[in-house]
Formats: C-alpha cells, structure tokens, sequence
C-alpha cells in the first residue's frame, strides 16, 4: 500500500476524476461551447448531449460505476493495508462500530436524502415546485439531528462501548466518529438533490475525494507512527473516515454554489425560505423511511453485537471470537460486495428515473427498465458467482493472507446474482411507492438471519451464519420479483 497509494498515483486518480465529473457537467450543460469550435468536435458534442438526455440513466450509471470502481480500488487496497497493520482483531474492533454508524446516518439522513431524490426527480417529471427549497428543508431538518446525535454519541460513548458493543476498546472510536454525523448527513441531502437532477458527476466527484482523504489520512497518520516507532491505533481508522466525510462535505458544498451561481434568481429569499407544505410533503416521506431504516438497523445491530457472543458459545475465546468476526465483515464481504459499485450506481440513478417515468404514468418504460435491470444484474451475479467459486481461495491467501477469508469468499459467492438483483430491485420498488413492502421484505430478511445467528452458529459456527445470509437473499429476491410481478399484472403490461 505504501507503493500504490503514492502521492502520484493519488493525483493522478484526482485528475482522472475530474476530468470525468466535469465532462459529464459540461455535456448537459453545453459548457463546451466556449472551447469546441472545430465543426466536427462540435458535432461529436451535440451527439454526446442528446445521448446523455435521451438516457440519463446510462450516462449517469456510467459515470457512478466509473468513480465506484475507483473508489472500490482504492478501499480494496485500504482494507488489505489496515487488516495487515491491524491484524484480523484489529478489524474485528473496528467492524463493531458498523451497527452505530448505520444506526446514526439511518436517524439524520438516509431518509431525507431519497426523499429530496424523490421529489426533485418528481418536480422536473412535470410540478412546479421549487427543487433549491426542497434541499434546504431537508437540511434545515437533517442538520439539527446530526448535532444531536453527534453530542449523545461523544457523551454517551463509554455506556455505548461498554453494555451495548461490550468492548471497551470502541470508546474512543465512538467519540471520533460522532464528528462525522453532522458532515455525513449535510453531505447526503446535497447528494440527493443532485441524484434527483440525474447529474451523478457531483455525488462521484464527492464520493471519489471522501475516499481519497480517508485513506491519505489513514497513511499519514500511521506512516508517522511507525516511521517513530510506535505501534499505529485503530483510531487512526476512525480518523481517516471523519476527515472524509468533512472533506466530501465541503466539496458538495462547492459544486452546489457554482451549479446555482448561472441562475442568481433561485438564490431569492423566496426560494430559500421553506414553507410548512414543503415541510409536511418532505417529513410525510421522509419519516416513514427513516422509521424503516431505523428499525432495519436496530436489527443488524442485534445481528452484528450477537455474532461475536454466539461465537463464544460455539467454543471460541474472545480474541478467535471478534478475529473471525474480523475477517468475514472487514475482509470477505467486502470483496464480495466489491463488483457492487455497478449494480450501486444503477440503483441509485433507477429511484429518479422510475419515480419520474411513474409520476407521468409510462408504465412501458418503467417494465423496459425493470427488464433491462433483471437481464443484466443477474448475467453479471453469475459471472461473479463463477469468479469467486473459482478464485475465493487465492483471493484469502494472497490478498489477506488468511485461508479463512477464502473459504468465506467461496460460501459467500453463492450469494451474488441475488445479491445483485435485491439491490437494484429494491430501488425500482422505491420509485414505485413501494416503500412498506421493501420495509416488510428487509425485516423477514434480517429476522431469518437472526435466526441463523441465535440457533445455527452456537452448533456449527460462522458457517451457520453464511447459510443464513443466503437463504435469507433467496427469500428477499422472491419476495421482490412477487411485488414486481403484482404491479405489472395489476397496470396490464403483460
């Protein structure tokens, strides 16, 4: 990692995202005019504009997908560098603070931000309402219960640590984190509003540079300790993640001012100032999202505090307990899920644009988009599938230099074409409405999980809880293609 994560090929990768972002911005925007004045360039550019309009959700997928697989480069050697520095209880120490973080950003923002998505998609479909106010209602909101949790989370850390995580060594990791709510959350609801403007250049710009400073952070940090002879601390970890999501923040912050700059008419203080119908629209979404997500995280907080402890019972000590711990959570699914940064990118860029093509009731559109969603994500689930039964166990041995992760890898390929297929699916029922059955089908998904956790892994180990993790994505896929195959049915598609 001291090799590949050099300042050059730093920049480098910052260069590469810049030129993508600002591209893609300069395309639907006609910002080439000014330096395109050869005729043939001129008409590559009119060709690029009307494909990025006629298929926003490509273009933008395209871009996503772009950044993500960057992204997930560079955190895939990150997560090599931190397993090897901090070894696999190191990361099993980190991994327990998962079920706070989801839990936080589930309270301040994960809500607001599909909501602002949702009724900004909605209002370019054809309403006249204004998207800037729809934004700064849900930050006017998000931003207060991010300072509220960012203060019980640092207060409240050493209960937290002790009775609910049960390691005392996460005390210090909660107070560091607690910094990166407030950030977190004013960075979700800007990205929402750029998603559901379908200009994906802005939330990859954002999510390349969150990555960048969070491991530059980390290398410093640790780089310094070592080079003085002193053993690096997993906060360091914890650090690198509160710098990005500052950094990311600010960047947002920036992209939002120069794309509402052209227009100084938007900035009035009628546009600024939310009014209660904006409020009661936004909060009559928002709220009964932010319910779901609450209590899906509540779950797998449950889920993650539960594994290490079920693991004691299986015959394990501590220190075995939160190392295997370490090396599924911090090593194999991470690989797992790392061919997600396509099927992610789809599924963010799928609520706007079904939202939309619902909103103006083209039901044709929303089914080729479901049809074209299903072929592709469960072509590239399979070739995943082959990939990882084929090379899971030199991917552990090589990459983590741990056999377990690779057993782990091969178990959890199995997994992938559902795994795959839930998450762009479940963006489509998100644009159609459907949030009470996506909230049903993720709750029967995390209790057969639990099941697995209190009954199976206390009689043959972690490989109790791999067969739980895939019995319970067949169940969700089912359930999804049977809520798809009722809306179609019910709006005569087929």
């Amino acid at each position: 990692i001291y090799h590949i994560a050099s300042f050059p090929h730093i920049f480098m990768l910052i260069s590469l995202l810049f030129m993508i972002a600002f591209t893609a911005q300069f395309c639907q925007q006609g910002g080439w005019n000014i330096l395109l004045q050869d005729l043939y360039l001129q008409r590559i550019q009119r060709k690029a504009m009307k494909h990025a309009k006629r298929h926003p959700l490509i273009f933008g997928t395209l871009i996503l997908t772009i950044t993500g697989l960057i992204t997930r480069i560079i955190g895939f050697f990150y997560r090599i560098y931190l397993s090897r520095l901090f070894g696999e209880k190191g990361m099993g120490i980190y991994q327990l603070l998962s079920p706070a973080l989801s839990l936080s950003f589930s309270l301040t923002a994960a809500g607001y931000q599909t909501a602002i998505s949702k009724f900004v998609a909605a209002n370019t479909a054809g309403r006249r309402s204004d998207d800037l106010k729809t934004l700064l209602t849900g930050a006017s909101i998000t931003l207060p219960l991010s300072l509220g949790v960012n203060a019980v989370l640092f207060l409240a850390a050493e209960p937290i640590g002790t009775f609910l995580l049960k390691e005392a060594r996460t005390i210090s990791m909660l107070r560091i984190l607690s910094f990166s709510i407030p950030f977190a959350a004013l960075h979700a609801c800007i990205n929402g509003y750029f998603y559901g403007k379908k200009k994906a250049s802005v939330p990859a710009l954002t999510q390349l540079l969150e990555q960048l400073a969070r491991v530059g952070c980390v290398f410093l940090v640790t780089g310094a300790d070592l080079s003085e002879g002193r053993t690096p601390s997993i906060n360091a970890a914890v650090l690198g993640l509160t710098v990005g999501e500052l950094l990311s923040m600010l960047i947002a912050l920036i992209c939002l001012y120069i794309h509402l700059y052209p227009d100084a008419s938007v900035l009035s203080l009628q546009n600024i100032c939310p009014s209660s119908a904006v409020y009661r629209d936004l909060l009559g979404m928002a709220l009964p999202l932010t319910a779901n997500r609450i209590v899906l995280n509540i779950l797998q907080s449950i889920e993650a505090v539960s594994i290490p402890q079920k693991l004691l019972l299986y015959g394990y000590d501590t220190t075995t307990a939160l190392s295997v711990y370490g090396v599924l959570t911090g090593m194999a699914m991470p690989m797992i899920f790392f061919p997600n940064a396509l099927t992610g990118s789809v599924a963010v860029l799928l609520l706007p644009t079904i939202s939309e093509n619902h909103a103006k009731g083209d039901r044709e559109a929303v089914w080729n988009d479901t049809l074209r969603t299903v072929k592709y994500c469960s072509l590239m689930g399979f070739l995943c599938l082959c990939g990882f039964l084929f090379l899971g166990d030199w991917m552990g041995t090589e990459l983590f230099h741990s056999e377990l992760a690779g057993h782990f890898i091969v178990t959890l390929g199995f997994i992938c074409p559902f795994l795959y297929l839930d998450t762009t699916l479940s963006s489509i029922l998100q644009g159609l409405g459907m949030a009470g059955r996506i909230f049903f089908s993720n709750v029967v998904c995390l209790l057969i999980r639990l099941l697995f956790v209190f009954f199976a892994i206390p009689v043959i180990g972690m490989q109790g809880y791999l067969w739980g993790i895939l019995v319970s994505q067949l169940v969700l896929a089912g359930i999804y293609f049977f809520c798809l195959y009722r809306f179609f049915r019910q709006n005569t598609v087929f």
